[in-house]
């Protein structure tokens, strides 16, 4: 008989799979609608050929920095590639908290909840769960708009422009996407924060 903990780390690694698939084939459906070569992908966003290849067949799972620099070249939203959301009618303009969608990073320790609504909008906003050691990417990441957030619980390491900063719970930032940045969650701890994102309107 299976020890206990086997299961569920097997179920989990199953979970994690169906969602690496999953944002693969949305990254593919994506680049095939804008008739686009993996190269062609591959220089827009500054990624390898390899790595956009592994994200397409769902054999890597992307770093928040590399669904960013994706959704960019693929012009849209990082919330478009959210899980679906829960059946059940949602209202317009308010998100009920079973209603979240979820996009998991968990090989990244990476958990994020999109607290928008569906409705047109410029303003991106989520709730992040990073695991121990979760981080945004290995690399810094910069690009046209605003972003701010308010941590929650935990610790967050913020990067901006090269310097590290300690943020704790009740701790705020905000700070233009022009400047280069990243972040992770150092400690033994898990962190959560609300994470607000607003694209630039340039073309």
């Amino acid at each position: 008989m299976a020890e206990p903990g086997v299961d569920a780390s097997l179920d989990a690694s199953i979970d994690d799979d169906a969602s690496d698939r999953r944002l693969g084939e949305c990254v593919r459906m994506l680049r095939q609608r804008l008739g686009l070569s993996i190269q062609e992908l591959g220089r827009r966003t500054g990624l390898s050929i390899g790595m956009i290849s592994q994200v397409e067949r769902g054999l890597a799972t992307p770093s928040i920095r590399t669904l960013r620099l994706l959704g960019l070249a693929l012009q849209v939203p990082i919330s478009f590639f959210f899980e679906e959301r829960p059946t059940g009618p949602a209202p317009r303009y308010i998100v009920r908290r079973a209603q979240r969608r979820l996009l998991r990073l968990t090989r990244s320790g990476v958990l994020k909840e999109s607290l928008a609504p569906d409705a047109p909008g410029r303003m991106e906003m989520y709730e992040l769960t990073l695991s121990p050691g979760g981080s945004s990417g290995a690399d810094f990441v910069k690009h046209q708009g605003e972003k701010a957030g308010y941590v929650l619980a935990g610790t967050l390491r913020l990067w901006l422009d090269h310097e590290a900063h300690l943020l704790e719970a009740g701790d705020t930032f905000r700070f233009p996407s022009t400047v280069p940045h990243m972040f992770d969650n150092p400690t033994e701890a898990p962190t959560r924060i609300v994470w607000i994102t607003v694209p630039s309107t340039e073309a």
